[in-house]
């Protein structure tokens, strides 16, 4: 079975200056937390041994995803357009873009545009000056992407930002009803307000789900799983956070969960399929 990873970030370029990668102790105790072993491609910061780990479980391509953040740091979008080009079909890049300077902020979508990248992703809780997502600074970057079509994650899951207003799904759900033909992709499944981001997700179609590492038995994953094998099944996306959490080990544990044959393979391969379609 092909399957897509919606949130893979290698041992590559940028990458490999982030905290998940400089700091080991740091990401190994969250992913000890979770309940896993550290994998060891992220061990060894080792790409060969990442891609062993990916064939194992039937993993073909990884989203690696750039960050424009100063609370996570930066990794910078011509780094993710260049690892997609280096490693065609094994990672699809997405750019990342920090939103409070409007004019920056497009400045910055434009240079990637350039580079092929058409899928973006904001994360407003961590930059300089924390914004919301219905922050109305943000609202003419929406326009743009839901005019051009242009797929955006949003980061709002987890620790997006300060405190947990941050990942307040009614901010979510306005900007949902603001821009209706926006696609938005809900990084980290907007945990924990699993039920409230579920309710979202079933009144606004434009409402992809991607829990990733919050999923794997944490409080919420019964509700997710409900709503994954129901009518969220064409918008729930497959992902594991590696290097949080070992692809070979997540998928592994994903493959036996109670979801109905027709529903896991959209939430594996066809909901990421259109969405990457979205962006040729």
């Amino acid at each position: 079975m092909t399957i897509i990873d919606f949130r893979l970030r290698p041992p590559l370029k940028g990458f490999l200056e982030s905290h998940i990668f400089k700091d080991p102790a740091r990401r190994n105790r969250f992913t000890r937390r979770l309940g896993f072993e550290p994998a060891p491609s992220a061990e060894n910061r080792s790409l060969d041994l990442l891609f062993e780990e990916m064939d194992a479980v039937g993993v073909t391509t990884g989203l690696c995803v750039g960050r424009y953040t100063s609370a996570f740091g930066v990794i910078p979008n011509a780094d993710v357009a260049a690892i997609a080009k280096e490693y065609p079909g094994r990672f699809f890049p997405a750019a990342s873009i920090e939103g409070a300077n409007r004019r920056a902020a497009m400045r910055e979508i434009e240079a990637c545009l350039a580079l092929g990248l058409r899928m973006f992703n904001l994360e407003p809780g961590a930059s300089a000056e924390p914004m919301h997502v219905d922050d109305r600074r943000l609202y003419p970057l929406y326009a743009f992407f839901e005019d051009h079509k242009l797929p955006v994650m949003l980061m709002t899951g987890g620790m997006p930002g300060p405190d947990i207003s941050f990942t307040d799904p009614a901010r979510i759900d306005r900007v949902l009803a603001d821009f209706p033909d926006l696609t938005v992709i809900c990084s980290h499944g907007n945990w924990p307000w699993v039920d409230q981001i579920i309710a979202v997700a079933f009144r606004r179609p434009n409402l992809y789900v991607q829990p990733d590492m919050y999923l794997y038995n944490l409080p919420g994953m019964e509700q997710y799983l409900r709503a994954a094998n129901g009518f969220l099944a064409e918008r729930f996306l497959f992902g594991t956070a590696y290097p949080l959490c070992p692809v070979k080990e997540y998928t592994e544990w994903f493959l036996k969960l109670p979801i109905r044959a027709e529903a896991m393979e959209n939430i594996l391969f066809r909901n990421a399929e259109r969405l990457i379609a979205m962006c040729k």
